[in-house]
């Protein structure tokens, strides 16, 4: 399993609500999701990947992420190819900004991050915000579709689990089971045909139904990534306080 820079990440996960999460039960994204990129290792990992987090593309100069991925670097860098190679892949830098009242709280870990950019991203047309309080309604059962690079299945049995990796984006449909007032909880159960998220997959985007408004994003769910995917909403008060600093709010 990954360690050096993604182990700070995957212990403040691990704090809040089990583990950090990445796609499984999905399939490739291809260009689906041109806005979902992932943040970048300085390194590749022992395995030849990369990805520590995944994260969207808010405007063209603004990379949302989650906060517990700092890799304790001011300067970072983002890949939005689909498939990337750290030997060809094409990536950005940018500035890290976090929350500065991230927390581990389950109330409201104010758990959220952006990368800016110092020149637009020209070709990619960015994901949306919620607008204040619409996620109040959204009903249990709604279909969420988490996108993310994260590891694509767990192989257990014989001690403590592993993941495997692809370096490539991923996405999947789960259903929600509840909405309380800072998070998302979803159903990535594969007996009832949803999908969900694992490890490489925090800060990544989880979509309204099939539309381009991010209702959250990937903050944690259980040890095997199998049972819950949760996320951190997008269109509280706290969340949009951040966000209002960088990007127009809807």
């Amino acid at each position: 399993m990954r360690t050096l820079v993604v182990a700070a990440a995957l212990a403040a996960a691990a704090s809040l609500a089990g583990t950090a999460l990445a796609i499984i039960g999905g399939h490739p994204d291809g260009n689906d999701h041109p806005a979902v990129g992932a943040l970048l290792a300085p390194t590749p990992f022992s395995d030849g990947t990369s990805e520590v987090c995944s994260g969207t593309l808010i405007s063209p100069t603004v990379f949302l992420t989650a906060a517990h991925c700092d890799q304790g670097l001011t300067q970072v860098a983002v890949t939005f190819d689909s498939s990337y190679s750290s030997s060809t892949g094409t990536k950005v830098v940018g500035t890290w900004h976090a929350d500065p009242a991230y927390r581990k709280a389950q109330s409201d870990p104010h758990d959220i991050a952006v990368v800016l950019f110092p020149h637009r991203i020209n070709g990619i047309t960015p994901a949306q915000l919620p607008k204040l309080g619409s996620l109040d309604t959204l009903a249990h059962g709604a279909t969420i579709t988490a996108v993310g690079y994260g590891a694509q299945s767990v192989n257990k049995g014989g001690g403590k689990p592993s993941y495997n990796y692809a370096d490539v984006r991923y996405e999947t449909t789960g259903s929600v089971n509840s909405v309380t007032p800072a998070w998302i909880r979803a159903s990535m159960n594969p007996a009832t045909g949803d999908g969900g998220t694992c490890y490489g997959d925090s800060g990544g985007p989880n979509f309204v139904g099939t539309s381009n408004v991010i209702a959250g994003t990937t903050i944690t769910g259980d040890t095997t990534c199998r049972a819950t995917n949760v996320d951190y909403r997008l269109d509280t008060p706290s969340a949009r306080a951040f966000l209002g600093q960088w990007v127009q709010l809807p």
